[in-house]
């Protein structure tokens, strides 16, 4: 048997859509689908404006391009993430400060935050990890406290609430990414979300080469080609369209993991609900509790047995890229304050959960984690 991490599910309209495309030649990045699919993503997550992009990175880039933040300002990230998240940041000129997760949502620390923020910190980026939110309120009295734009990255998160209210609308600028693993996908895909003239006017310009409104040829900044097909549109409306199923899919794949495999001491499952969320699971996540037992013993045992599996993110202060380029404060870069993420990274890794995931194979990876345990 072999079991991929995830496998893509196109049950919807998607080929109905995609004909369309082809039949009206509306193939490239101008179209019906395009607007559709950002206006109906935008009233989901209850945000005025939807901007489609190629991929989930070109959004995160774009969103801060948006902000136009003095050079040289601080940004306050989880350091437990995607490389994309700093990437973005250290692209535009600005300064990572990257804050240690909480050992149980996996989640950005938010008590950890303030003590982060100085006199030039101007913005929080928040990153919804593996299935569920951050908690927001403190983060957003942050906010309010300091002067500071929240950026929320929500590319893991469709479908998601937090407090009732859907990820994806919490932050003055949002993210979402469409890979073939996110609940919505577009195959590559993106997009930023914003409720702020100034921002959906900036990203707009930055996903077209920044051309000048009145003559196309001038640029008064750089941007990028950042555009998203029509035919990618296309997709990721029909896929938009079979949200709520998605979530309840997914939710029960993370629920049969929870009863299969709770009875295990040897590893931490992720949490299925807080006070603020239910828990969506996005993956399912496992972290090994023996810290003489690495990740890859256990990952490759599965692998054997044809079972999929991936690392868990490694930590941002510990990326040789960011090292590299020098762009943090040394007291940023102190390996104590990263417990969790360093643990987490060495012992945590996440098991097929896929929407294509069969009910034989899902029962075949639990005795397969059980025979390594039990």
């Amino acid at each position: 048997m072999n079991i991929p991490v995830n496998t893509p599910v196109f049950n919807g309209n998607e080929k109905k859509y995609l004909m369309d495309c082809i039949d009206t030649g509306w193939i490239s990045s101008a179209g019906e689908y395009i607007e559709k699919f950002e206006t109906k993503m935008a009233q989901v997550v209850g945000q005025k404006y939807g901007i489609a992009v190629s991929n989930g990175t070109a959004a995160l880039e774009s969103a801060i391009l948006a902000l136009n933040l003095e050079k040289g300002s601080e940004v306050i990230l989880p350091d437990f993430t995607i490389i994309s998240c700093v990437q973005a940041i250290v692209k535009a000129g600005l300064v990572p400060v990257p804050v240690d997760c909480t050992w149980d949502t996996w989640n950005l620390d938010v008590t950890k935050v303030e003590e982060k923020i100085s006199d030039n910190t101007k913005a929080i980026m928040v990153v919804h990890i593996y299935g569920l939110p951050v908690d927001m309120e403190p983060i957003w009295a942050l906010a309010n406290k300091y002067h500071l734009f929240v950026i929320e990255d929500a590319a893991e998160a469709h479908g998601l609430a937090y407090r009732g209210k859907q990820c994806g609308g919490l932050g003055d600028i949002s993210v979402f990414s469409f890979f073939p693993n996110k609940h919505i996908t577009t195959g590559e895909g993106g997009m930023v979300l914003t409720s702020q003239d100034e921002f959906y006017a900036r990203a707009v310009k930055v996903r077209n080469l920044f051309f000048d409104s009145e003559r196309r040829y001038i640029h008064e900044e750089f941007g990028s080609n950042f555009r998203m097909t029509n035919i990618q549109a296309a997709i990721g409306l029909a896929q938009l369209e079979q949200l709520e199923k998605t979530v309840v899919k997914k939710r029960e794949i993370g629920s049969f993991y929870q009863e299969e495999l709770s009875g295990i001491d040897a590893i931490q499952l992720p949490v299925p609900k807080t006070e603020y969320a239910d828990n969506i699971y996005w993956v399912f996540g496992i972290v090994l509790r023996d810290p003489d037992l690495p990740a890859d013993v256990v990952m490759n045992k599965l692998g054997e047995k044809g079972i999929g599996t991936r690392h868990f993110f490694y930590p941002i202060h510990r990326q040789p890229a960011l090292i590299k380029e020098g762009c943090c404060e040394d007291k940023f870069l102190e390996d104590e304050q990263f417990a969790n993420a360093n643990y987490i990274c060495e012992h945590g890794f996440y098991i097929p959960s896929g929407l294509g995931l069969t009910f034989d194979e899902q029962r075949y990876v639990v005795q397969a984690i059980r025979s390594i345990f039990i």
